[in-house]
């Protein structure tokens, strides 16, 4: 089964083998930075994967080797101009968060390059991710005036309080993909695509041959403690939504688009 949704100069893709393993790939071209809709149309087939019973495990990745996301859109950001529409779209990656945090089945990330902002919120929504030694990650939503709120506590939740504090606060600067192995983000970090490419798929492989319903239940204990997520999601997209609208943000975001 292949199915491909283009969007926005974007897409979102879904194949599945024969084995079950359903992999979902999301592309924009600009550092696969996540618009509205391909947040929307991530997030709906995410879901979608996880009800069909011809799904065993699901892979998340994003095409091209520099950069597996580069978080929200700066050209949607700046194009908001109210709180209602700042809720909208941040909204988006609460969507996909919690279609992860949701989904019947586990999923497998891929990250093969830099995770920023949004990026790495959505690497800390899988259940077990893989990198390479190139996928060094930044929380940068300070530095831009607003703040990691929606993605927080999936940050959290994988790396602890402590790590996420350092990557909130620093928000200029990169952690190594080491770093964030070490405090839990990546289960393991390869020194090329390759190597990672042929373990996430034997992970995949032996995965789907396991019991479905023991999987499942182990996926409900892993996020216990989440079920009012929606809620929460949905609460801190209203801060972000509120905070792009202001003059520092506007003006950062401005600048650094003089300087592309």
């Amino acid at each position: 089964m292949s199915n491909t949704t283009a969007i926005a100069a974007g897409s979102v893709d879904i194949v599945t083998d024969e084995q079950g393993i359903s992999t979902i790939t999301f592309f924009h071209p600009s550092h696969n930075s996540l618009p509205g809709a391909i947040l929307n149309e991530l997030a709906s087939t995410i879901t979608e994967a996880g009800r069909d019973e011809r799904t065993k495990v699901i892979i998340l990745q994003s095409k091209g080797d520099r950069t597996f996301c580069a978080g929200a859109s700066f050209d949607e950001l700046i194009a908001i101009e109210d709180k209602a529409q700042g809720l909208e779209f941040f909204s988006g990656f609460a969507k996909v968060i919690n279609a992860c945090r949701k989904s019947g089945k586990v999923i497998i990330g891929r990250v093969q390059g830099k995770a920023v902002g949004g990026g790495v919120g959505v690497a800390a929504a899988t259940d077990y991710c893989f990198a390479t030694k190139f996928a060094a990650v930044k929380l940068s939503e300070l530095a831009v005036g607003i703040g990691p709120f929606v993605v927080g506590p999936a940050v959290e939740r994988k790396l602890g309080l402590a790590a996420f504090s350092q990557l909130s606060l620093d928000a200029a600067e990169f952690r190594s993909a080491e770093w964030a192995k070490d405090k839990g983000l990546y289960a393991e970090v390869f020194d090329s695509i390759e190597e990672m490419d042929t373990a996430v798929q034997d992970f995949a492989t032996k995965l789907a041959s396991y019991n479905p319903e023991a999987l499942r239940a182990m996926k409900e204990v892993f996020w216990q403690g989440t079920e009012h997520w929606d809620e929460l999601l949905t609460q801190r997209a209203g801060i972000s939504g509120t905070l792009v609208l202001s003059d520092f943000t506007r003006d950062f975001i401005q600048k650094f688009k003089a300087k592309q």
